[in-house]
């Protein structure tokens, strides 16, 4: 072949390689996807090679071959798991990453990302409809009444706005960001002990560092009780002893339980589960939005890892069946609205029942929805409904 066709040929087969490299390296990527993440199926296909698998699949020969993980909090990544695998991207579509093994993962350069922030409103939406529901048995107004937030992050704050809104007084506890910003405006733990009648907690779960969490509701905790409080954790289960608060409970120190994580779950004490006015199977966070937001976040890392146009990984959930609520009694139609969304006590109803199927009821939840997927009407409610969440009216319902 004559020296000026063999260099074209050359040059054509370079510009070829360098062209088709991204597509051909896509192709070789392997990623493990938690089947219980919704939204997700099939968006990823046209750049990788993708496995769906449940939680409990998801073993050390499974992620052997994976490039990258995607998760959620069943699946605990550590040596056990990634020894000896080619894993060097974990994304867990939670807010929490105590499941994730930080350090070991810094250690082998296995860089990690979780959805901080994804379903703060779902889980304060959560808490709101527990204390809605908790006010309608007691006969007591939240009006006047104290709320001690513990943990002021995305959900915590979230927490803070609807309390505000409902004339409660709030007491906040945050000592990471109180060091860096300043003690104004948070109190000390020992405080909230002292002054709240409702304590709500929204920390991650540390053990370590200057501020450990494990725990942080203890026995001494407790023992400072003033005003019989109602005690609600949606935050990790390890943050509050329940051996303490049962004890507690029992002494009369805490006049109710609101309870979603559990610190022996999948398997609840049988006394705290029995005995708590709230209990459900860790879904505070289960919106359909909550899940959306964290899908984004997961599929957002990956495209910029595989050099992917971010548009082309995009998920839009499906509109609700029925967007339109309908309230009878314009002076509770927020209590109306909110627990029409969602109402607590029917998911309560439905573990105490079968306790044994937490697993099963946590995995196989029905996603719920946020209040801006649904519009209230009469109109009379609508607008004044709006500031809590809810679409605006629509022409249909009216």
């Amino acid at each position: 072949m004559p020296l000026f066709l063999r260099n074209i040929t050359e040059k054509i087969y370079l510009c070829t390689v360098e062209f088709f490299l991204p597509y051909i390296s896509m192709e070789k990527t392997t990623i493990v996807i938690d089947d219980k993440i919704p939204f997700i199926r099939g968006v990823l296909e046209p750049y990788a090679s993708v496995c769906y698998l449940p939680p409990r699949e998801i073993t050390r020969e499974a992620v052997r071959d994976a490039d990258i993980l995607l998760i959620r909090t069943r699946t605990r990544c550590c040596a056990d798991l990634l020894e000896g695998s080619r894993c060097r991207f974990i994304g867990t579509a939670t807010i929490g990453y105590d499941h994730i093994d930080t350090e070991y993962c810094r250690s082998r350069g296995i860089e990690w990302v979780n959805a901080p922030g994804c379903n703060a409103v779902s889980v304060a939406q959560y808490i709101l409809a527990c204390l809605l529901r908790h006010t309608e048995r007691s006969g007591v107004s939240l009006s006047g009444k104290c709320m001690g937030i513990v943990g002021v992050g995305h959900v915590g704050r979230q927490v803070e706005t609807y309390c505000r809104r409902l004339g409660m007084q709030v007491l906040l506890n945050d000592p990471p960001r109180a060091e860096k910003e300043g003690a104004e405006p948070f109190v000390s733990l020992e405080k909230i002990a002292r002054e709240c009648d409702y304590i709500s907690f929204h920390t991650p779960l540390t053990y370590t560092g200057p501020y450990p969490t494990y725990h942080l509701a203890d026995f001494r905790f407790f023992e400072r009780l003033q005003r019989q409080p109602v005690i609600l954790n949606a935050a990790r289960g390890g943050i509050v002893d329940e051996a303490a608060l049962l004890e507690a409970y029992f002494a009369h120190k805490v006049s109710d339980m609101v309870i979603d994580c559990w610190e022996t779950e999948p398997n609840p004490l049988p006394d705290l589960l029995r005995n708590a006015f709230i209990a459900t199977p860790h879904i505070a966070g289960y919106s359909v939005e909550g899940k959306a937001n964290a899908t984004r976040t997961m599929l957002a890392a990956v495209a910029a890892r595989l050099s992917i146009d971010p548009n082309r990984v995009t998920v839009s959930p499906p509109p609700p069946v029925h967007p339109a609520i309908t309230v009878s009694e314009l002076k509770k139609a927020l209590p109306q609205a909110v627990l029409k969304v969602y109402d607590p006590a029917n998911d309560t109803s439905v573990l105490k029942n079968a306790p044994d199927a937490f697993e099963q009821l946590r995995s196989h939840y029905p996603l719920r929805r946020e209040f801006s997927a649904y519009s209230v009407a009469p109109a009379a409610v609508a607008q004044k409904l709006q500031v809590w969440g809810f679409a605006p009216v629509l022409d249909s319902v009216l």
